[in-house]
């Protein structure tokens, strides 16, 4: 399949994200539009995109940097810009284009998203995930801290840290 290349995300790929987001979220769970450029424009240093050949957007990692361990509900409403150091990075969205999914690219994200983390001395990072996730989240290093307080969605989700 195409070469996959890592990058910061850019204005210019709302519509690619948009499309990821939808496609790969239920309508529940997705972020809206505005909320994305909002991250876009806030936090750039921790939205990674991964790209085709063709430099379309296929993946992205993204999520604010705050200062509690636990992702919460506001997370996922308002974005502030990210400290310099600092502060636990947080996950709101790690999502792969299906016609993408398997090959590596989620873990690529992960990793990348991981060493930009430490290289600004970030306590470590934080997600929520349904149950079904936690597994795979294990499996790079997460712990599974139990049931959050999360109600994103009207769904039920898991604490999964990972501590620097």
């Amino acid at each position: 399949m195409n070469e996959i290349t890592y990058t910061q995300i850019m204005p210019n790929d709302i519509d690619d994200v948009m499309r990821i987001e939808r496609a790969t979220f239920s309508e529940n769970e997705a972020l809206s539009v505005e909320s994305m450029i909002e991250r876009i424009n806030l936090i750039p240093d921790s939205f990674i995109a991964a790209r085709n050949s063709e430099g379309t957007v296929v993946g992205y990692v993204s999520g604010p940097v705050t200062e509690g361990r636990y992702l919460d509900d506001e997370s996922f409403e308002r974005t502030e810009a990210n400290p310099k150091t600092g502060g636990f990075q947080k996950i709101i969205s790690l999502t792969v284009d299906p016609e993408y999914q398997g090959l590596g690219i989620a873990t690529n994200l992960l990793l990348l998203l991981e060493k930009e983390a430490k290289s600004k001395k970030r306590l470590g990072i934080s997600l929520t995930c349904h149950d079904y996730l936690v597994p795979y989240y294990e499996k790079h290093g997460f712990t599974n801290e139990g049931l959050s307080e999360s109600k994103f969605g009207g769904e039920t989700w898991y604490n999964m840290v990972m501590e620097f």
